[in-house]
C-alpha cells in the first residue's frame, strides 16, 4: 500500500514537471521584466497549468506544498510558505514591458488577484486577461518547452536566456547586440558594465546550467567592434535522446 502510494505520488510529480510551457514568441523575445528566480518559476508553473484547448483563463487552484514538491523545495518548511506567499504578492504588484510594434511598448501584468487560504495552504489566482493573446489558442509563432527544464536552475538569467534561445532554436544561431541582450535579461546593473563581468557572472553561468539541465546545447562567442565587446552570437542545437536522458538525471539530482 505504501509503495503504491509512493509510486502514484512519483508519477503525479513527474507529470506535473513534464507539463508544457507555451508562449507566443513576442512575449519571449520582446519583453523586459525584473523577475527573480522564484518569480520566474512560479510564472512558468502557472502557464504550464493552462490546457491546450482553453479559450479563457480559469481560476487556478494549487497548494503551496504541491508547488514546493514540483520545484524540489521542502514542503514541510514554514519559511518556504511565507516566502512563496511574498513572491506571489511581488508578481501581482509587478508589470512587464512588451514591445507591440516598432517604438511602441505597453505594460502587462501576469495576474490580477491572489487568494491565499491559511488552513489549507491553497493558492487561488487567475492570469490577467491582457495575457490571453500571448498564452491562449496559439497556432503559430510560439515556443514550447517542458517545465522541468527550468526547475533545476539556480540563476535567474539561466531561465530567461533558456526561453529566449529556445524561441530562436529553429534558426540554430542568433546574434544580439550586447546592450540589447543585457536589456532583455535585465542585467543592466553596473556590476555587469565590464564585458568580462557580464561574461563570467551571467553568460558562463547560464550556459553551464542550460547545457547541463535542458534539452538544448548552446555555445556563444563575444564579438568585438574595435576594442569593445559589442555583440554576442549563440549557436543552438537540440540534444539527442541520450543527452536528454542525462539532463533528466541531472535535474532529478538537483531537485530530489
Amino acid at each position: 500500500m505504501v509503495k503504491d502510494r509512493k509510486r502514484i505520488e512519483k508519477e503525479k510529480l513527474s507529470e506535473a514537471r513534464g507539463q508544457l510551457v507555451v508562449k507566443r514568441n513576442d512575449l519571449i523575445q520582446k519583453s523586459r521584466h525584473r523577475m527573480d528566480l522564484q518569480e520566474q518559476k512560479i510564472i512558468l508553473y502557472m502557464i504550464s497549468k493552462i490546457k491546450p484547448n482553453d479559450k479563457n483563463f480559469t481560476e487556478q487552484i494549487f497548494s503551496i506544498a504541491e508547488f514546493c514538491r514540483v520545484c524540489g523545495l521542502d514542503d514541510d518548511n514554514g519559511g518556504n510558505y511565507a516566502y512563496i506567499k511574498k513572491t506571489l504578492q511581488s508578481i501581482r504588484d509587478k508589470s512587464i514591458w512588451v514591445e507591440l510594434e516598432e517604438g511602441v511598448e505597453t505594460t502587462l501584468a501576469w495576474i490580477n488577484k491572489v487568494n491565499f487560504e491559511y488552513r489549507s495552504g491553497l493558492v487561488k489566482l487567475e492570469l490577467d486577461n491582457d495575457m490571453k493573446p500571448f498564452l491562449l489558442e496559439l497556432k503559430e509563432n510560439f515556443t514550447q518547452f517542458e517545465l522541468v527544464y527550468t526547475l533545476g536552475m539556480r540563476s535567474q538569467y539561466s531561465v530567461r536566456l533558456y526561453e529566449l534561445l529556445k524561441s530562436y532554436q529553429y534558426k540554430k544561431h542568433v546574434k544580439f547586440d550586447i546592450d540589447e541582450l543585457k536589456k532583455l535579461l535585465f542585467a543592466e546593473s553596473k556590476a555587469y558594465s565590464r564585458g568580462n563581468n557580464f561574461k563570467q557572472k551571467v553568460l558562463d553561468i547560464a550556459t553551464n546550467e542550460i547545457n547541463k539541465l535542458t534539452d538544448i546545447l548552446i555555445t556563444y562567442e563575444l564579438l568585438r567592434v574595435g576594442r569593445k565587446f559589442a555583440e554576442v552570437e549563440f549557436r543552438i542545437t537540440q540534444k539527442n535522446t541520450g543527452e536528454r536522458i542525462n539532463a533528466w538525471s541531472n535535474i532529478s539530482e538537483v531537485l530530489d
